[in-house]
């Protein structure tokens, strides 16, 4: 969770340089082309792996990649490579929820312009798909990979608080607020979740919507609409406003990881967790909770894409590269070395024996196919700080009417959805 600003801030663009084939439109001109990818240690790892496999059969055609460059976010690292016209061809590691600020900047290119995309997209994300396309109906970035979230607890905290720490009662809100308020009251913790209480736009990706996703299976937005002050958006929002006003999950930020310094008894974290807690922590997971404890229908994906950038003069090449980052055998290798799931339908059946010796990773390939995405709608990110705003008041610090509150937010949303 250290790096998700980063991460999540890699969220788009493109543009590259290359030498362009004489007499060729850039969609169709071959040449080398320059990448950008996740600062992750083990995404750099297999991105040299994947570029060194193809230089090899591509002497012409041949990847420059780096790191993303270091600056106060990555997202105005990209969008000032977009504005200077000087972004790489493609980067690996772009966030949905900031494609349509850069397709706004006009620094992406619809892949619907090269004639076996769309077939491409359908056959490896399915229905799925749908999530990723613009409101023109074009689509400005390919689903990469996701990192579904999910529920870790601490096994040996549960124990300590009188909890059943093979079958946890988490399945529904009562049942969630039960069982924080007994890891609280024992002492075993100081909190029983510790999502971030800050204001940027992306925290309410890791604790109000993944349980309004589970709960609805909707996106924050849908059909031009805000969804989160329907009635069952309220009902998350309720169960956050009591975990504070109770004191079950702290009202200020943690220097560290709550969860890996046992300062916190759960966590909602994506399969990235499985490696980085390892034996360190005695951890279970499970799905994100829903109002009556139903079956979820769905998580929010922490999900991100590949685009394909307009400073990029070698555009046929690029598109072949980003076939290639996400064929099958890398897919396969991108699961082994990073344990985040390919945006691939059918996963446990396609990765059957990596699944079989990696049993740990398998309920997150199952929640995987039912990912929810960040809306693709116009001034996304600001929608995503007005809707933070209004809950880092009302939730939080538990000032003003919630309901009013959410209405008046969704209001707001609304007018931004709409404005092109």
């Amino acid at each position: 969770m250290a790096i998700l600003p980063i991460a999540v801030m890699t969220l788009a663009a493109c543009g590259g340089s290359g030498e362009s084939n004489s007499g060729a439109s850039a969609n169709d001109a071959r040449g080398p082309i320059k990448i950008w990818y996740s600062n992750n240690a083990q995404e750099v790892a297999w991105g040299k792996k994947m570029v060194t496999a193809w230089n090899a059969s591509h002497p012409k055609e041949k990847i420059t990649a780096q790191e993303i460059p270091a600056g106060k976010s990555s997202e105005e690292v990209i969008g000032a490579a977009i504005t200077a016209g000087n972004a790489p061809d493609l980067i690996l590691n772009t966030a949905p929820a900031a494609v349509p600020g850069f397709q706004k900047q006009g620094g992406l290119v619809p892949l619907d312009d090269f004639p076996d995309a769309k077939e491409y997209l359908q056959s490896r994300v399915g229905d799925r798909l749908s999530q990723y396309a613009s409101p023109d109906g074009k689509y400005y970035q390919m689903p990469w990979k996701s990192n579904p979230v999910m529920i870790f607890y601490n096994k040996d905290l549960f124990k300590k608080a009188g909890l059943d720490a093979e079958h946890p009662k988490l399945a529904s809100y009562k049942d969630f607020l039960d069982t924080s308020r007994k890891l609280v009251k024992s002492g075993v913790a100081k909190s029983a979740i510790w999502p971030a209480p800050t204001s940027e736009f992306y925290q309410s990706w890791f604790d109000f919507y993944p349980m309004f996703a589970s709960q609805t299976g909707k996106q924050l937005v849908q059909d031009g609409k805000a969804q989160f002050a329907s009635p069952e958006g309220i009902k998350a929002a309720q169960l956050w406003k009591t975990m504070y006003s109770e004191g079950l999950a702290p009202k200020e930020s943690f220097n560290g990881d709550s969860f890996a310094e046992g300062k916190a008894a759960m966590s909602t974290v994506g399969p990235w967790a499985v490696s980085v807690y390892g034996d360190k922590v005695n951890w279970g997971a499970v799905p994100v909770p829903t109002a009556d404890g139903a079956a979820s229908k769905g998580t929010f994906s922490d999900e991100k894409s590949i685009g394909i950038f307009t400073s990029s003069k070698n555009r046929a090449t690029a598109w072949d590269v980003m076939k290639f980052a996400t064929s099958m055998d890398q897919d396969a290798q991108l699961l082994e070395a990073t344990g985040q799931m390919p945006m691939r339908q059918k996963l446990t059946s396609a990765y059957s024996s990596y699944f079989a010796s990696h049993k740990d990773y398998t309920l997150f390939a199952q929640q995987a196919e039912h990912t929810i995405e960040a809306p693709n709608v116009p001034n996304s990110v600001e929608i995503w700080q007005t809707f933070r705003d209004s809950y880092t008041k009302a939730v939080i610090f538990g000032k003003g009417d919630l309901n009013s509150a959410l209405k008046d937010a969704a209001a707001k949303v609304d007018k931004l959805a709409q404005d092109q």
